[in-house]
């Protein structure tokens, strides 16, 4: 008999509340519903180093425990923006500017993309984002339902949709990318038992012309489906928007309808007031992308102005490709530290608030369960290991999970009530089989590209 109630036992438990606290409790979740029906009772000792990292079921094999002695046990992480199958292209193209790196590297190799490459490029991101703790996403690629097969498999969350581009193409193949994107989102809303959810993810404002986006809103209001897109991530894309319709981006984005409480934007680097003040009014959240922000030296977003002005922030990797990895923790540490650089605040993005754009901000912003911890709510959490010596001593678990965690601390990831990796090790899918695989398919993109 598959157990029907999993006990996570022995650890502390992180609330985010205003003032987030930390807490010795165990976690009661009911595997059949996958929602977390009790916290309390801790089982941990008043210090933070006494392991014991047995797990065991009972007798009549109706409760699974795992052991989280030492351990923090916290909400799942959120990467509120990707695109999972560009692992395959990680270290492929670094060091230019985002337009120059698109034209001339990513865009190229992506027009070679099969389906069998977005399979084992998305497999090799979801093991990579469970291994680091991250239990949902948003994905923004092609070849969806290969995206989704590889959710399905795995047992994450996500909001995926197709990536949709029409500026450059001629009419009949702009139609048919603008079809596949309408076509996806109403196909796999609700698939994998409601894992996955959808939005239409135009590229962004530059690289779809003002019909195809008025023909999206039209659709995605109809049928009730978010919108996502990239939006003020360099000047190179803000000017032609000016230049061209003499307002802003967001002004723009606003009159066409694509904002709204349900959609959220990709980046937001360069935001004026106005636009921050516009993003609070209507709802729409901002997801955060620091490391690639750096990386592609698109700039520094103004997040302090944006939390002040109430805009629901949440995080992102982007793809491993301008990252280059999808380790959230890192994410978090430097969304945290871009931050105090960029209000020349040292208070600035305090430590709870990087924490709360990772969880909760991010199941917000995506419109997904998940993000907190409390009675009732769905079981999508992890259990980070502080025995480590970066990690020590533990005057502080919050700054720890802030400036200090990585990735490889997790020692358990749970996804709707299923354990998704324990004791380090996947158990939805063969990890050596995916990377083996991921491997190969990256090999054999870069020699069809000639």
């Amino acid at each position: 008999m598959a157990s029907q109630t999993l006990i996570i036992n022995g650890g502390h438990v992180l609330q985010l509340r205003e003032d987030p606290e930390v807490i010795e409790a165990d976690v009661h979740i009911d595997r059949a519903t996958g929602k977390i029906t009790h916290i309390g009772g801790g089982s941990a000792s008043a210090g933070w180093r006494d392991t014991d990292s047995s797990n065991s079921d009972n007798d009549d094999g109706t409760i699974q425990t795992l052991d989280a002695t030492g351990c923090i046990v916290m909400p799942g992480l959120v990467n509120a923006h990707t695109h999972a199958a560009m692992t395959l292209l990680r270290g492929y193209a670094d060091d230019k500017p985002l337009e120059a790196w698109l034209r001339e590297d990513i865009w190229p190799a992506e027009a070679e993309i099969t389906p069998a490459d977005v399979r084992a490029g998305t497999e090799l991101a979801i093991v990579e984002m469970i291994k680091s703790g991250t239990t949902a996403f948003a994905d923004m690629y092609f070849h969806v339902p290969e995206v989704v097969a590889a959710i399905e498999q795995t047992g994450v969350r996500a909001r995926v949709g197709h990536g949709v581009v029409t500026i450059g193409k001629d009419d009949e193949a702009a139609r048919d990318d603008m079809n596949e994107g309408l076509q996806m989102a109403r196909k796999y809303d609700g698939a994998a038992d409601g894992r996955v959810q959808t939005a239409f993810m135009p590229h962004s404002l530059t690289t779809m012309s003002e019909e195809y986006l008025q023909e999206a809103v039209t659709e995605a209001q109809q049928d009730d489906i978010p919108i996502h897109y990239h939006a003020n991530e360099t000047h190179s894309e803000v000017t032609p928007i000016v230049n061209n319709h003499n307002q802003r981006p967001l002004a723009y984005a606003s009159a066409l309808g694509m904002l709204s409480s349900s959609d959220f934007l990709a980046h937001g680097v360069h935001l004026d007031s106005n636009e921050i003040d516009r993003l609070a009014e209507t709802g729409a959240s901002l997801v955060h992308c620091p490391a690639s922000n750096m990386k592609l030296a698109s700039g520094i977003a103004p997040i302090p102005a944006l939390i002040d002005a109430g805009v629901t922030v949440a995080l992102g990797t982007d793809g491993a490709a301008s990252n280059n990895d999808l380790d959230m923790f890192d994410e978090l540490r430097d969304a945290a530290m871009l931050g105090k650089i960029g209000a020349d605040d040292a208070a600035a993005v305090p430590a709870a608030q990087a924490i709360h754009m990772a969880t909760a901000g991010g199941a917000d912003a995506l419109g997904l369960p998940g993000g907190r911890l409390k009675e009732g709510a769905t079981a999508d959490l992890i259990v980070v290991d502080l025995d480590s010596p970066h990690l020590t001593p533990t005057h502080n678990v919050i700054s720890h999970l802030a400036y200090a965690a990585r990735g490889s601390d997790v020692r358990h990831t749970i996804c709707d009530g299923t354990v998704l990796m324990q004791n380090r090790e996947i158990q939805t899918i063969d990890a050596e089989t995916v990377i083996n695989t991921a491997e190969t398919q990256a090999q054999s993109l870069i020699e069809r590209m000639g």
